[in-house]
């Protein structure tokens, strides 16, 4: 008479561990996420089609992702891209429109993309160079690092840092903000980059979600190839100096650009043909070392069986100059300089996509949450890209908008007390800014016809309907941009 109700009683029993089970599974199988950012790196990547540069790490994610041709950044400087990109806010809202300034001083309360993670169950986990760090004077410090953002932080030091007296500067004792680079006799493992991959590596396999039964966010900061360009001769040798020509100014590129946007940095103009070709050569080295160390995080990731449940990002939080317009390095509001590389691979996200949509680093901030299915602040003004990683084709912005404060008080003595801000909208053809709101000139460029940006079209009558047009855009922008 009491098999029915055992019965009954081990049915239910079932029905509640199945349930538990499917609890701790559906626990464990929280989407993990792995930021990877580089710093400084243009597209000069094989994966964007460079005929040079060797990236067989950054390609292979490529293959296994979703490569975005048109992302931009919100400030083509390391701090005021950074905030923008981790809060989820424009610059001028963050406050942060230089290296000086933090983000926490006007927005002490504002929750940053790791600390969304924090908040709904995660550890979260930084080694390197996530908020801005002085490079390389900083390197192995804090720098500006967010405390409320981490579980656990990693700033890595390494043989780069040590050999400031062997590097050639355009600038006597200056590293970061000029030219600068070395050849290094030396082991990839120990330069900065290297220790951090093994550090990064070392955190995936103490915060596995079979061990923590917590997911994970991983951000992973790598230097290179930021100034000093500093890599071993392995790196150097693969860009031979006569397989490398320099992009040289073009005479009379600069006769309908504005003063202000013409942001020469000391003795960069007057470089010769060798230093130019050194110099790139220097870049590309440490853009192939930092790769190596972007492969290895991303094996141990396979390694670990993480990948089918892994969210991973690469992404620079800027673009960079080798000599168009006479620039290098950034801060201008260019193409080159505004311009990143982005990579996107979800597990859940067709594979082997590129898309041409356009893009900007404040929308990763939602595309992660709506990828972890994790509640997104409401503050948060970028777009998910998602409906791209699901159809490459998808539209989710009409237009990209960038900012700056223009340096011309370099070589221009009326803007040596003038902080000049420049504003500039990025459409799938058309690039248009305005500088001092128009004050200090303004330009547009047909990418479609003038890929080098040789031709400011602004104040050409024939093209008074484009220009209108993207006025109206940058306007509609603005209301975010001041």
């Amino acid at each position: 008479m009491q098999t029915k109700p055992l019965l009954s009683i081990l049915i239910l029993c079932s029905f509640v561990s199945q349930g538990l089970n499917s609890f701790a599974q559906e626990t464990k199988l929280k989407r993990n996420v792995l930021l990877i950012m580089t710093d400084d790196c243009n597209v000069d990547l094989g994966c964007y089609g460079h005929p040079l540069v060797q990236t067989p790490n950054i390609d292979k994610l490529a293959q296994s992702g979703t490569r975005f041709e048109k992302a931009y950044c919100q400030y083509p400087v390391c701090n005021p891209s950074r905030a923008s990109m981790m809060t989820g806010l424009f610059p001028n809202q963050t406050g942060v429109i230089s290296n000086a300034e933090n983000f926490r001083h006007q927005l002490p309360n504002v929750v940053t993309l790791p600390q969304m993670f924090r908040n709904q169950g995660y550890w979260s986990g930084r080694v390197g160079k996530i908020y801005h760090y002085g490079v390389p004077l900083q390197i192995g410090e804090d720098g500006m690092d967010d405390a409320a953002s981490w579980d656990t932080v990693v700033n890595p030091r390494g043989v780069d840092r040590e050999v400031h007296d062997q590097i050639h500067t355009l600038q006597k004792g200056k590293f970061g903000g000029t030219l600068s680079w070395l050849n290094l006799p030396s082991k990839a493992e120990d330069h900065t980059d290297g220790i951090a991959a093994v550090e990064a590596i070392k955190l995936l396999e103490k915060h596995h979600p079979d061990k923590t039964d917590q997911p994970f966010f991983l951000a992973v900061g790598f230097y290179r190839p930021h100034t000093p360009y500093v890599a071993p001769p392995e790196f150097f040798e693969r860009y031979p100096l006569d397989k490398i020509t320099p992009v040289m100014e073009v005479e009379g590129d600069r006769d309908d650009i504005p003063v202000a946007a013409q942001m020469d940095r000391p003795k960069q103009r007057d470089l010769t043909l060798k230093q130019r070709k050194e110099i790139i050569q220097a870049y590309y080295a440490s853009i192939t070392l930092m790769d190596q160390q972007v492969g290895k995080v991303v094996d141990a990731v396979d390694r670990l069986g993480l990948r089918d449940n892994t969210t991973i990002v690469f992404v620079s939080d800027h673009g960079y100059h080798l000599g168009a317009h006479g620039l290098w390095q950034k801060g201008d509001l260019f193409e080159g300089s505004c311009h990143v590389p982005m990579v996107i691979c979800d597990p859940d996200m067709p594979a082997g996509k590129s898309s041409s949509s356009l893009a900007g680093l404040i929308d990763i901030y939602p595309t992660l949450g709506e990828l972890a299915d994790v509640s997104v602040p409401k503050h948060v003004l970028g777009q998910s890209l998602v409906p791209i990683l699901k159809d490459e084709t998808a539209t989710v912005n009409d237009h990209v908008f960038t900012m700056t404060v223009s340096r011309a008080k370099w070589t221009h003595k009326e803007f040596t007390k003038k902080k000049v801000k420049g504003y500039s909208i990025r459409s799938s053809r058309y690039r248009y800014t305005q500088w001092g709101g128009g004050e200090f000139g303004h330009e547009m460029y047909d990418y479609e016809s003038d890929p080098d940006e040789l031709t400011n079209l602004a104040d050409l009558p024939a093209h008074a309907d484009a220009v209108k047009d993207m006025q109206s855009r940058l306007n509609s922008a603005m209301k975010y941009g001041q």
